[in-house]
This record gives structure tokens, C-alpha cells and sequence, in this order.
């Protein structure tokens, strides 16, 4: 269901992305993501505008210009409480400065869910439904020393991080990432701290692929030796790999990645990503705006997975090259799984 534009708010940054239409319950919400162009966000409002549809709530949504465009998602925080909304889903920029803006929220009686990336700290948000990013970190990581065997040992290991700030899901991708592949972690909650000699370093990249590219080439630089990429997601995973066919070296050098869109499975299947992570981001926008429903309804607030502090929406590695011990799924059924 596609719906047209109804403002845009400049002065923020903030695009007023979409609006389901009015319903006679009157229950409305608010979607608001890091971007409207990245395809995981894409497929987000899609689930979303779906589920506001079959459910009869009014959704309104907000995007950043870019990926860490906090002042955005302020002000579209701002805009929904004005609004009267019953909830908003939001996909932080940044998990600890936006804290203030949904307890504000809160405040002011609004359910508060956060989609994809927890808050920091994960309970500044009523409930969190997202990926398991440590596990969707761990299990590349696993793979990634699996895959090389005993030259794990050797390895140099260059790290696609998302930006300065560290949100939560830029920390716990890359921890579980170490962890998987075998490296002692120093502070769990941060990166950049480890002192095993086999990481070149950590670059920041925005997500994207421009940002990749750039980020692999700073740490090409430093050690033009590379032969193991860590990145964020998978725009950033295309600009490294273009990075590092510049210069001859994309068929020695294996990169993994997060997300599963369907451009990155495709890029599993053409040998570029040697195996991603895929999450479903349509699932937790879905689920989101039936929370958001219920609690308009009777004021029941969603509870977590048991065993854990969010609502775990899943998991899956894809690669087309299984490592012993290490489960994971192909990029057939990848395909059939992805988004974008």
C-alpha cells in the first residue's frame, strides 16, 4: 500500500514521510526511522503501513536526511506527542541522547517501542522489538573463523562500524562479531577497545556505501594485508568491496555483513559478501502497530521474549558456503526471506 506525502518539516531536517488514512476509532501512531532510503527502513514502513491498514490506525512517518540525523527524530518526537498520537516506533539514530524526547513521550501517556535498536538504556523504552544484533554479530563470527580454519590465527581483520556515537546495535554487532571469531572483548558495552593484534581497526561508515568505501580504504592504508571485513550492513559491506577490487585484492579478502536485504543476499549469491545475517524488519514494524493497537484498546504493554530485555523477531545467517557447526541457510531460501 503505497500513500502519498503529506508535509515536510525543513526546519528539523524531518520528512513527514507517509499517512495511513483516518479510521473511526481514532487510534493513531507514529513510525520514525534513521532514514526513508536504507531498503531495511523501506520494508519497515511497508510492514507498518500494512498492519495500520488491516487495523484501522492513522500512521504517520518520519525519517532523518541521512542516518544519524538525531535532530529529526527529536522533533518528529515533538510532532506526535502535539498530534495525540498512541504510540510511536522509532529506529534511533542516537540510542542515549534521544532518551530525554521518549521519556517526554512517555510522559505525556504515548506507548514508546523500539524497533531494531534498543535504547540505551534498553528500558528508556517500553518495549524494544528487534533482531538479536550480538547473536546476528556472533554467528558471522563464527562463520568468518570457521571458514578460515587455522589461518584464523593470523588473521588482519578491518571493522565497518556505523558511527562515533555508538548506538547499541553498532556495539552489539560488532561485539558478537569478536566474540564469534574468537576475540577477547575488553568492555562489552563499547567498541574499539580490544587489544588483539589481529584487528587493523575501526572505521565509521554512516551505513552506507559511500561510507564503506571510504572506511575501507583508510584501513587498506594502514595495512593493505586485510583478509577479513566486518561491516555493519550490507551498503556498507558493497562500498569495502569496491574498496578492495580497486586494487585487486575482492577475491582474497572475505567480508561479512548484517541485514539480508535482498540486495545483499544477491551479493552472497554473487561471491561479493561471503555470508550475512538476516533480520526482519518488516515483522517488527508489524508487530509494533498491533502493540501500539492493543494498547490504545486496554493499556496492555507487550512483554519481552523470555530470557531476555526485548522481543527477539529473529535471526538467520545466509551464505552459500555452510562452515561445520556454524547453522545457517542458503540464499535460495534467503531470497525468499528478503526485503528491499
Amino acid at each position: 500500500m503505497k500513500l502519498k506525502a503529506k508535509a515536510l518539516l525543513g526546519a528539523a531536517g524531518l520528512a513527514l514521510i507517509s499517512a495511513a488514512p483516518a479510521m473511526a476509532d481514532g487510534v493513531s501512531a507514529c513510525l520514525i526511522t534513521k532514514t526513508d532510503t536504507n531498503p531495511f527502513f523501506v520494508k519497515m514502513k511497508e510492514g507498518a503501513e500494512a498492519k495500520a491498514a488491516e487495523l484501522g490506525v492513522t500512521l504517520k512517518s518520519y525519517a532523518g536526511k541521512i542516518d544519524g540525523d538525531h535532530e529529526a527524530q527529536v522533533a518528529a518526537v515533538e510532532a506526535c506527542i502535539a498530534d495525540g498520537a498512541k504510540g510511536i516506533l522509532i529506529t534511533a539514530s542516537d540510542t542515549k541522547a534521544i532518551v530525554d524526547s521518549v521519556k517526554a513521550a512517555r510522559d505525556a501517556g504515548l506507548l514508546v517501542i523500539a524497533l531494531d535498536t534498543p535504547l540505551d538504556p534498553i528500558d528508556a523504552a517500553d518495549a524494544t522489538f528487534a533482531t538479536d544484533n550480538f547473536q546476528a554479530g556472533l554467528l558471522i563470527g563464527l562463520w568468518a573463523k570457521a571458514t578460515l580454519g587455522d589461518k584464523a590465527a593470523d588473521a588482519k581483520i578491518a571493522l565497518l562500524d556505523l558511527a562515533i556515537s555508538q548506538p547499541s546495535v553498532d556495539v552489539l554487532r560488532d561485539q558478537g562479531f569478536l566474540q564469534g571469531f574468537g576475540i577477547d572483548l575488553a568492555d562489552p558495552n563499547k567498541w574499539g577497545d580490544e587489544t588483539d593484534p589481529r584487528i587493523v581497526g575501526n572505521e565509521v561508515t554512516a551505513g552506507n556505501e559511500e561510507g564503506g568505501l571510504k572506511a575501507m580504504e583508510t584501513l587498506l592504508a594502514k595495512d593493505p594485508e586485510i583478509n577479513v571485513v566486518y561491516t555493519i550492513n550490507e551498503p556498507s559491506a558493497a562500498g569495502a568491496y569496491e574498496a578492495l577490487k580497486a586494487i585487486g585484492r575482492e577475491k582474497d579478502v572475505l567480508i561479512v555483513s548484517v541485514d539480508g536485504g535482498c540486495p545483499g543476499v544477491a551479493n552472497v549469491k554473487d561471491g561479493i559478501i561471503g555470508a550475512t545475517s538476516q533480520q526482519y524488519p518488516l515483522q517488527m514494524a508489524s508487530l509494533g502497530v498491533e502493540a501500539i493497537a492493543k494498547f490504545a484498546a486496554d493499556g496492555t504493554k507487550p512483554a519481552p521474549t523470555e530470557g531476555k530485555a526485548f522481543f527477539d523477531t529473529g535471526v538467520a545467517l545466509i551464505t552459500d558456503k555452510p562452515a561445520a557447526g556454524v547453522e545457517s541457510i542458503d540464499t535460495a531460501k534467503g531470497t525468499e526471506l528478503c526485503w528491499g
